[in-house]
């Protein structure tokens, strides 16, 4: 029993203490991606934050929040990068970070109705705290997984970030639906507040949740040593050491130019990625999906996508990662399609169930294709400049979405636009060469000491 456990684990990429510590804190972040940026969050803030708007104006309101957001993250994220290579203190901002995104998602129980302002701040904050917190985690990733694991533990943290969502979600639908089960109010008469009360809890218990899991990323998983400065280097503040380091590694972006490519193609087609993710129930609800079954959907895409991103893992064994991400944007550039036409709430499900087969596996591969790719001795900074494109990437779709809204379009035809992104992005994925990144990555770690 013991060794068919051993190889379960070692097929799924979770076969060491380390590994499972790792991809946990996929499994609490996930609470805030899929309560906040996914799933309650949005119709909360449609319907009760931006009460007294119009529909327009509030997903203007929405779309500027997750816009601000991007930017405040792209700017800081290199910096930080550098100085957690050099201070050897990915863990540390990982920490802190994930604590401000605590802060201010648990915080959101406190936005009363029409406080569109607040609950735009807190908004900000909460996606600045996860991104940001996300970047040194994923940082950590070239440091405890081979070349032979890195797929599969990606897609691992992953699939328990389904896991983790899931539940947590599945819990916060159950009470939303049912409140009294737990004691609160129900009934008629009840105050603006008190129809609240169910989400509001469900944001505090997101901070809640995120908190509990990433205790054992930080507990278990090493910070990986830094690398021996050179001379000239050597007794400077952490500042200056960080922006000089930026400034080589913006130079020696030309010896990675497969990672660099892979940027510049996750940068395109993860911006079509996180509009669909971030927009999906402010979309179903302007095309009169009820909010009921908008939450119902995104439950479903939790749980159908656990064995999805566990089987990318496995195709890209023999597939390998590049042919596995570009038949994940091959889908969603039909699913934009399907979306276009999508009228009932039948189709929504279906719509769900298509984005849950594609959704982890594709993320997940990009973050392990990146990471075989770059050298691990500054593997905080590489993954800030990451951080960086996938920011400003994630910039342009929101505003899209909103710009075409705002000039009168329907938003029909601006989910429709989103299709460019995959088109394109798919393209310039297809000119990385993986095998001469790999080979520029390893000689890049060459001669490197470790302190």
């Amino acid at each position: 029993m013991a060794s068919l456990r051993a190889k379960l684990l070692d097929h799924l990429g979770l076969h060491r203490p380390d590994l499972r510590a790792w991809a946990m804190y996929d499994f609490g972040i996930s609470g805030q991606t899929v309560v906040v940026m996914t799933a309650i969050f949005p119709v909360f803030f449609l319907s009760y934050a931006a009460a007294g708007r119009s529909e327009a104006s509030a997903l203007q309101w929405y779309g500027i929040a997750k816009t601000a957001a991007a930017i405040a993250v792209a700017v800081i994220a290199p910096l930080l990068g550098a100085v957690a290579d050099y201070r050897a203190a990915k863990k540390r901002f990982l920490g802190a970070f994930m604590l401000l995104g605590v802060a201010s998602t648990s915080a959101m129980f406190l936005i009363g109705q029409g406080q569109v302002l607040l609950a735009s701040a807190l908004l900000v904050l909460s996606i600045a705290g996860a991104t940001a917190s996300t970047t040194f985690y994923e940082a950590l990733l070239p440091h405890i997984a081979s070349e032979e694991e890195i797929d599969r533990v990606s897609t691992a943290g992953y699939a328990l970030g389904y896991v983790g969502g899931g539940l947590l979600l599945l819990a916060n639908i159950m009470i939303i639906q049912n409140p009294g089960m737990i004691g609160l109010p129900v009934g008629e008469g009840l105050t603006p507040e008190q129809k609240s009360l169910p989400a509001r809890l469900a944001f505090l218990s997101a901070g809640l949740w995120w908190l509990l899991f990433s205790i054992p990323v930080l507990r278990k998983v090493p910070e990986p040593p830094r690398s021996l400065e050179p001379d000239e280097l050597q007794g400077m503040p952490a500042t200056r050491v960080a922006f000089t380091r930026l400034g080589e590694t913006l130079r020696e972006l030309r010896g990675y130019k497969q990672a660099f490519l892979m940027m510049v193609a996750f940068t395109i087609y993860n911006d079509g990625i996180q509009t669909i993710i971030g927009m999906a129930a402010a979309y179903g609800k302007t095309v009169g999906i009820a909010d009921k079954d908008l939450i119902a959907a995104i439950l479903l895409v939790q749980f159908v996508g656990i064995p999805f991103a566990f089987a990318f893992g496995f195709v890209a064994k023999w597939l390998g990662a590049k042919r596995s991400v570009l038949f994940g944007i091959a889908s969603y550039a039909g699913i934009c399609l399907y979306a276009y036409g999508m009228d009932t709430t039948r189709e929504f499900y279906t719509l769900a169930i298509l984005v849950s087969m594609v959704q982890g596996g594709t993320q997940a591969l990009s973050r392990s294709l990146f990471a075989s790719m770059i050298p691990k001795h500054k593997s905080g900074e590489f993954f800030g400049f990451f951080s960086v494109f996938e920011k400003f990437g994630g910039i342009m779709g929101p505003v899209l979405f909103t710009l075409a809204i705002g000039a009168g379009e329907s938003s029909r035809t601006a989910i429709l636009s989103v299709i460019v992104f995959f088109i394109v992005g798919g393209l310039v994925l297809t000119r990385v060469d993986v095998a001469e990144g790999e080979r520029a990555a390893r000689a890049g770690d060459q001669g490197v000491r470790a302190v």
